[in-house]
Order: structure tokens, then C-alpha cells, then sequence
């Protein structure tokens, strides 16, 4: 076995997720990215402890986050949509100028799996980004369901207890 395998068995079974959706048009009745994002992390035994849409928009985007990292029920926030190219999306600057640290293995990967398996080379028009803030994970993806699932399904859901188990390990105790 492994390291991250040990972690994987050493971190809790449940991870407190914050699902946001950044978009300009969707409601919670047509934002169908966020909603299969918090189906797929529910079926994976995942608490979704928040859940919230936010125009494209730099600043409320950073806001909305800052405040998330604030919550201490909140292990890792996970967003959808803005990280386009247009002039409008603005997902990627506002979640790069808050991180500690960036995990650029995610986006990596993401571009990798949608190129191979996905779109093409229209993978390069993505933006995927990944890092902490504190000690909170915080991970974007485009906005389209087929982004959300193969982020979550090859990506995210295998790694999220490792990636709490990581965070928390030299956490102050309370």
C-alpha cells in the first residue's frame, strides 16, 4: 500500500464541500453543473454544507470565497463556470490571487483527460485551477456538466479524503 492509500484510510469518511456556480444567467433551477456537482459529491457520502451562485465577477467571486474559508465547516469549496477566455470570465484571476498554494497538477490533469478523452484540443481554452487558501483546498472548473463530471469523477471524488487528511494534518487542535 502506498502512501496516499494510508491517507486515504486515515482521513474521515466525509468531506464538508461548498459547491458554488459562477455565472451571470443560471438560477438554482437551470444550474444544472452545480447541481449534478453536489449529486456526485452526496452519492459519494460528501456533505455539501453550502451551496450558492455568484456572477462573474472578480471581486464578488473573491468575496464569496474569502468568506467561505472564513467557515470552519467548510473543508474544500468547489467551483463551476468562468474560466472561459472571454472577456467576461473571471473565475481563474480571482481564485489564483487568493491561493498559498497552487495544486497545478489539477488543471494539469483536467486539460490532459478533456483533451484525450473529451474535446480535443479545445482543452487548451480551459482554465482549470486548483490550490489552498489556508487551510482550506479550493478547486475551479469549467462550467459545462461535462466538465463537472470528469473533474469529479476522475479527478476530485478520489482524492478528496486525501486531500482533507493532508490540510488538517498539522492543523492547530481546537
Amino acid at each position: 500500500m502506498n502512501t496516499a492509500q494510508t491517507h486515504k484510510l486515515q482521513s474521515s469518511a466525509s468531506v464538508n464541500c461548498m459547491v458554488i456556480t459562477v455565472s451571470d444567467t443560471r438560477n438554482q433551477e437551470t444550474d444544472k453543473s452545480g447541481q449534478l456537482m453536489i449529486r456526485l459529491l452526496e452519492e459519494a457520502g460528501h456533505a455539501v454544507t453550502a451551496y450558492q451562485i455568484v456572477q462573474d465577477d472578480f471581486e464578488a467571486i473573491r468575496e464569496i470565497i474569502v468568506t467561505a474559508v472564513s467557515n470552519a465547516e467548510i473543508d474544500i469549496i468547489l467551483l463551476t463556470g468562468g474560466t472561459g477566455i472571454s472577456s467576461r470570465d473571471t473565475t481563474y484571476e480571482a481564485v489564483s490571487s487568493l491561493l498559498d498554494k497552487e495544486l497545478p497538477g489539477f488543471g494539469e490533469i483536467f486539460r490532459n483527460l478533456s483533451f484525450t478523452e473529451d474535446i480535443g484540443t479545445a482543452a487548451i481554452l480551459s482554465r482549470a485551477i486548483g490550490g489552498t487558501l489556508r487551510s482550506t483546498a479550493i478547486f475551479s472548473m469549467p462550467g459545462s456538466t461535462g466538465a463537472v463530471n470528469l473533474a469529479m469523477n476522475r479527478i476530485l471524488l478520489p482524492e478528496l479524503r486525501h486531500i482533507k487528511y493532508e490540510l488538517d494534518k498539522h492543523k492547530p487542535q481546537q
